[in-house]
């Protein structure tokens, strides 16, 4: 599943960008094989879903890191 910063948000690194992710900030699904695709969610949202690894796209979306979801 891939993730992009919520509202406007972005990020020049992925110590950043993980760092919200981890603190809960709210991400918006881009991922069109999710039925998902569009909404926000964050860490704990996708713990309750039994999400086990997402994609944050960063730096503009022109990077990429990924993210283990574990509880």
């Amino acid at each position: 599943m891939t993730l992009i910063p919520a509202y406007g948000r972005d990020y020049d690194n992925q110590k950043a960008a993980v760092a919200d992710f981890n603190g809960g900030k709210d991400f918006t699904i881009c991922d069109v094989t999710s039925r998902w695709d569009g909404k926000p969610a964050n860490k704990r949202d996708l713990q309750a879903a039994g999400v086990r690894r997402v994609q944050i796209r960063y730096n503009d979306k022109r990077s990429v890191c990924v993210v283990a979801v574990s509880k």
